[in-house]
């Protein structure tokens, strides 16, 4: 599958009989040959899916679009990063999602663990507890406020912002804790309060943006 990017906020991408791509519902700026778009209806893994978190209230409404031609995607002028999986997974805030090829794998998961703590955390700081995880080969195309810039971790361990935060591949572990007392926390409404910590061997994608979708 072919991305093409045409500047910092629009991606161009080849579809084929057999290879169909889903992108968010409203994305779609533009299209040249034989290409049909039909809504994405469910939830579940690949073109049979929608991504996102129905149980958090988070979801990502898809169109699937099916033929042979091109099509020009971008989201509210929002940047956009390109993503080439080899068989690994991609673990991404679901409305972060543009567009990814139709034959990967999606499924759900929760951030991190600790219960009705977690919950409490991620209600207080707006990061969604659920995200979306995407597998296989094939590519995808992110979306950010400012463009993103990569962490490249060996082991070790880093601080984001959980407003910074959009997606990460390879073996990470990521968690949400509060970097301030709880005592603190009363009258304060920034994020930097909590922070995700991520650790172990991968990458880790991060808009030059505090700004919430």
């Amino acid at each position: 599958m072919s991305y093409e990017v045409v500047n910092a906020k629009v991606v161009r991408v080849n579809v084929t009989q057999a290879s169909p791509v889903l992108a968010r519902r409203g994305a779609m700026l533009g299209y040249s040959g034989e290409v049909a778009f039909r809504p994405v209806a469910g939830q579940g893994q690949g073109v049979g899916g929608m991504v996102g978190a129905a149980m958090s209230g988070e979801s990502n409404r898809m169109m699937v679009a099916e033929g042979n031609g091109t099509v020009l995607y971008g989201f509210r002028g929002l940047y956009v990063t390109v993503v080439d999986l080899t068989g690994d997974s991609l673990v991404v805030e679901a409305d972060r999602l543009l567009a990814h090829d139709g034959n990967l794998q999606t499924s759900i998961e929760m951030v991190g663990q600790g219960g009705v703590r977690q919950m409490a955390r991620g209600a207080m700081t707006g990061q969604g507890l659920f995200t979306t995880r995407v597998s296989g080969h094939g590519t995808v195309a992110l979306l950010s406020h400012g463009g993103t810039f990569p962490l490249q971790l060996a082991g070790e361990q880093v601080g984001v912002d959980p407003q910074a935060y959009v997606a990460h591949t390879g073996a990470l572990q990521v968690d949400l804790k509060a970097s301030v007392g709880m005592r603190d926390l009363i009258g304060r409404g920034s994020g930097e309060a909590f922070q995700l910590h991520v650790s172990g061997h991968g990458t880790v994608y991060v808009q030059a943006s505090e700004e919430k979708f």
